[in-house]
């Protein structure tokens, strides 16, 4: 059985070189790094990861918290999307992803707790927070690393990424005012959700800006699923004054808001016009093409991920919250015909 020994004399180098190459140190010059992972390959060599664990106290291992059931996050395209971005940099530097998923937040909070104690995992990495939440302050007065994906509740000094969602979503909302709808309906999803707020904050700012008074029958909350944006549309268009256009802040929110507009009998946009946001895959494919905003899901992946290892590894971070651009398509589901904004 090749050894690291093996490795090295062959590489002309040390084995605590050889074993910094495993590590991916960024004191070993790509050069070094190339050269003995040629060789690694070559001669069939792999590190024990266990025994490098026990040795480092490490589990070169981060624990992946999607905030959301198993079944809820993995129908929605964000979270394959996201995680792609993540494993992307992840498996690069070697490290392992432990997914943790629950039915309720106590579970949840639990379970990354658990994680954490344990030892299983060497940093979390939150893919979405909550107002009021009790997870992130006991991360923090354990320093323990985690980055979150996203927003952290004001007050929290925590590392995170996140994309400017006020912003996002009163560019929308302005691009149906601008287009002559007042009576704009919002479709939100559950309140406990940072994401959430802010979108609605973004759909309030927008309604201030053109001095219209926001009407509170128009806004709707739900859950993330087509199944929610099929019931709350089907109540805004059976209401006395139904809405001419409609902002939700999830595209699959507005697929199950397509069904109801179709099934009432009335056309996209002539009739009413629809935005989503995230720009899901199926967002070009179905019939009016859906405008929506565009977030660099995959970009957020990869940024979240390198700064938790950053972080491992004692790197400086700066920015601590990086905010990262997103874009409105336009597409056909306004009645516009240009491209972006």
């Amino acid at each position: 059985m090749t050894t690291i020994k093996d490795v090295a004399k062959l590489a002309g180098v040390s084995p605590s070189t050889v074993s910094r190459v495993i590590a991916d140190n960024r004191r070993i010059s790509p050069a070094t790094k190339e050269r003995v992972k040629k060789l690694m390959t070559e001669l069939d060599y792999h590190p024990n990861m266990i025994a490098r664990s026990l040795i480092n106290r490490s589990s070169h291992t981060l624990g992946l918290i999607l905030s959301r059931s198993t079944d809820s996050a993995f129908s929605n395209p964000f979270f394959s999307e996201i995680i792609r971005g993540i494993s992307a940099i992840t498996q690069s530097h070697h490290y392992n992803l432990m997914l943790a998923t629950a039915e309720d937040y106590a579970e949840e909070a639990r379970q990354c707790l658990r994680m954490v104690t344990e030892k299983r995992v060497d940093g979390v990495l939150l893919l979405a927070s909550r107002v009021n939440d009790e997870l992130i302050p006991e991360l923090i007065s354990n320093n323990y690393p985690f980055v979150v994906v996203g927003r952290a509740p004001d007050l929290q000094k925590c590392y995170s990424v996140n994309n400017d969602n006020i912003q996002a979503a009163y560019t929308a909302v302005r691009h149906l005012f601008n287009l002559g709808h007042q009576k704009i309906a919002l479709l939100n999803g559950p309140e406990e959700y940072i994401l959430c707020q802010d979108r609605y904050e973004g759909y309030r700012f927008a309604f201030r800006e053109f001095g219209i008074e926001n009407d509170p029958s128009l806004v709707k909350k739900g859950s993330f699923s087509q199944d929610d944006g099929y019931r709350l549309t089907l109540e805004l268009l059976d209401s006395a004054s139904p809405p001419t256009a409609i902002f939700a802040v999830d595209d699959l929110i507005a697929i199950g808001a397509y069904k109801a507009i179709k099934e009432k009998g009335l056309r996209i946009p002539e009739d009413i016009a629809v935005v989503g946001f995230n720009d899901d895959p199926l967002a070009s494919v179905i019939e009016p093409n859906l405008t929506t905003v565009r977030i660099p899901i995959y970009k957020m992946g990869v940024a979240a991920s390198t700064m938790i290892i950053d972080l491992l590894q004692s790197h400086d971070i700066f920015p601590a919250q990086k905010i990262l651009s997103s874009e409105l398509i336009i597409r056909d589901s306004c009645g516009s015909k240009k491209k972006s904004l």
